[in-house]
């Protein structure tokens, strides 16, 4: 009976141990309001997937929308301010 070998080394054959820098960390931070109201959109797109959409259901999309653009327009202009440059 023959064996079967790989030939190469595998990808993650060695843990590398990486973690994110903490200018990563204060990244992530910065933009968790857009993340979280990212996830509350997507939250309410799915919950009309299966059943026709109410008036409820109408609202509950357009503001979750709302808080995503406020969200991004907010982090824009956080990010703007620090690098120096106008929005």
């Amino acid at each position: 009976m023959k064996t079967i070998a790989a030939l190469q080394t595998l990808v993650t054959a060695v843990p590398l141990g990486i973690e994110p820098t903490a200018a990563e960390l204060d990244a992530i931070d910065r933009e968790m309001p857009l993340i979280r109201a990212e996830v509350e959109l997507l939250d309410a797109q799915i919950m009309t997937i299966d059943r026709p959409v109410n008036e409820l259901d109408t609202r509950r999309v357009r503001r979750a929308r709302n808080r995503v653009l406020a969200a991004r327009r907010d982090l824009t202009n956080r990010t703007g301010l620090r690098s120096g440059g106008a929005a």
